[in-house]
Order: structure tokens, then C-alpha cells, then sequence
């Protein structure tokens, strides 16, 4: 199997070098500065002067670009692009945090020609790059994933086929904007427990050990959320409101705008106008699937499944 790879940024990097060293591969490099590539050519990488270049020489190429733009040119470039150089039968894999749109569209062109492409975006940042502590979530069909799996393996630790072209990107989107808007909301209410007067310290020291903080972000969707059951209730939603409605105002006395807990408090209230208090106080998260048109109901032994798998 002849790799190809490009994009040697702070993350590409990190996985061309794991390539390199813990898979033992011989591997044939682009990026836009050739300077990037001098530790990977000092350890016996090869250069090739376009993306066509490489991908006339290669079985798998991966990417690592900034963005949709930069995939869509190195990727489908009438002159200098890897379609023009791909063979039928070659594998492309684009772990850059990509549209789910530009994905499909670059996928299409890519069938036309018979090479396949799979989107394979990465969640782990530059130290998990590095030392390959990171999770790869793949969209795009199955067989060639399976078969193709190695140079993947070889980065991360955490390898996961999600679904059909796009899946990959539609997860890796979803798991940053919720990550970022957690940070939104911790921020938001952090600082008015500080303006409150507690010590910094001493509040993420208590906070850290409460129960959210001793849960795993997301395995707390397994309890009620997945499995469409919010009856009887973990935690009532008429408390959880008393609880959300009380921080509110502690925010407001303590002069401290709280734009994030006060949607929250709205999201719940009208929860509790449809007499949903006595249900779990995650049933106002169902509001939302109603506006986007869904109903999720997952087989609580597949949720249970999922959590052991890793």
C-alpha cells in the first residue's frame, strides 16, 4: 500500500510522523510550503511536487487542511488536483473538519471517476495527533473503510465507521459546536459564582467533583435521552427548574448577565407548561426534536452495547 499524504500542519504533522514511525510506512508528501515537509523527508518521505503528483503514485492519500476550501481545491483541481491524478480503485481519506455538503460534492466527482473518497475527520487536537490518542469518525462506504483501515489505525486509537458519506463530518461538527457551547455555558455561569464571591479555585474544585463533573459529557444522552424514556424520572424537571431558576437569580444579583441559563430556564418552562414537571428533568430536551421533525428512540440494549464498546 503506497500512502500519500497532505496538509503538514499542526496536526497533519503529527500523523504523516506516526505514518512514518509506528507504522513503519514509506510515504510520499505535499504541502503548500516544502519547509514543512523537511523532518518527513529527513526521515525518508518522498516529495511530490502537486497533489496530482501524488496521487498518480499512490493507493491511499489522506488529507489535513484548514477547511472546505482548501479540500475542494487540492482535491478536484482540473490541472494540479488529485482527481486528475487518482487511479479507479485508490482510496481518498480527508480527515480535515469539513461541510457534510463539500464532502458529498467532492464525493460524487470522485465515483465519476471510480476512486473513492471518505471523509475522516479527527477529534483529539495536536497532542492526541501526536501521540495518537484520537478518535477518527468515518463517513463513506463500509467495505472500502474496512479494507483501508490501517493507515487510520496507525493515527488514532479510537477508529469508528459512523454511516454513509458525510456521517463523519456531521459528527465531528456536532461533537466541537457542542463542546464549545458547554464552554459558553460554564463560562457564562462560572463567572457569576466568582462575582458571587467564591474563590475560583475552590468553585472548580467543588464543581469538578459534582455529578456532571464525574460523568463523561455525552454518556449522560444514554440515561432517558436515547432511549425515549423520561418516566419515572432520575431528577424531576420541576426541580431541575427550581435548581436553574435559583442560579438565574444569583446571576442577577450578583450583576452578572446569564443569557445561556436564562434559554435554558425558558426551555424548561415551557416543559413544565405542558405539566411535565414530574417527568425526568432531561424531557425538555424533547422540545427540540419536535421543531427539528424527529423523534429519537434508540433500543436501550444498542445504548447499553455502545457504552461497553469502548
Amino acid at each position: 500500500m503506497q500512502i500519500g499524504f497532505i496538509g503538514l500542519g499542526t496536526m497533519g504533522a503529527s500523523f504523516a510522523s506516526n505514518l512514518q514511525s509506528k507504522g513503519g510506512h514509506k510515504i510520499i508528501v505535499h504541502d503548500i510550503s516544502q519547509q514543512a515537509a523537511k523532518m518527513h523527508l529527513d526521515a525518508g518521505a518522498t516529495w511530490a511536487e502537486t497533489p496530482k503528483a501524488l496521487g498518480a503514485q499512490c493507493d491511499v492519500v489522506l488529507t489535513s487542511l484548514p477547511g472546505p476550501p482548501e479540500v475542494r481545491a487540492v482535491a478536484t483541481d482540473e490541472t494540479d488536483g488529485l482527481l486528475a491524478g487518482m487511479k479507479p480503485g485508490s482510496v481518498f481519506f480527508d480527515l480535515s473538519t469539513n461541510s457534510p455538503t463539500v464532502v458529498r460534492e467532492i464525493h460524487s466527482k470522485f465515483a465519476e471517476k471510480g476512486v473513492h473518497m471518505l471523509d475522516a475527520p479527527v477529534s483529539g487536537g495536536p497532542k492526541g495527533a501526536k501521540s495518537g490518542r484520537c478518535a477518527i469518525w468515518v463517513g463513506g462506504d463500509k467495505d472500502v473503510f474496512e479494507a483501508n483501515r490501517g493507515p487510520l489505525d496507525t493515527m488514532g486509537d479510537a477508529v469508528r465507521y459512523i454511516g454513509p458519506i458525510g456521517a463523519g463530518s456531521i459528527a465531528k461538527l456536532v461533537h466541537n459546536s457542542a463542546g464549545y457551547a458547554i464552554q459558553c455555558a460554564i463560562g457564562e455561569i462560572f463567572s457569576a459564582g466568582v462575582k458571587a464571591g467564591v474563590d475560583p479555585l475552590s468553585l472548580f474544585e467543588a464543581i469538578r467533583m459534582g455529578a456532571r463533573g464525574r460523568t463523561r459529557t455525552f454518556d449522560s444522552l444514554a440515561d432517558h435521552y436515547l432511549i425515549n424514556d423520561y418516566d419515572p424520572p432520575d431528577f424531576a424537571l420541576k426541580l431541575a427548574h427550581k435548581d436553574v431558576s435559583l442560579a438565574a437569580e444569583m446571576a442577577r444579583d450578583a450583576g452578572v448577565p446569564a443569557r445561556m441559563i436564562e434559554l435554558t430556564r425558558a426551555e424548561m418552562t415551557e416543559a413544565l407548561n405542558r405539566d411535565w414537571g414530574h417527568r425526568d428533568s432531561r424531557s425538555f430536551m424533547l422540545l427540540q426534536q419536535e421543531r427539528a421533525g424527529i423523534l429519537i428512540d434508540v433500543d436501550k440494549e444498542k445504548v447499553d452495547a455502545a457504552l461497553k464498546s469502548d
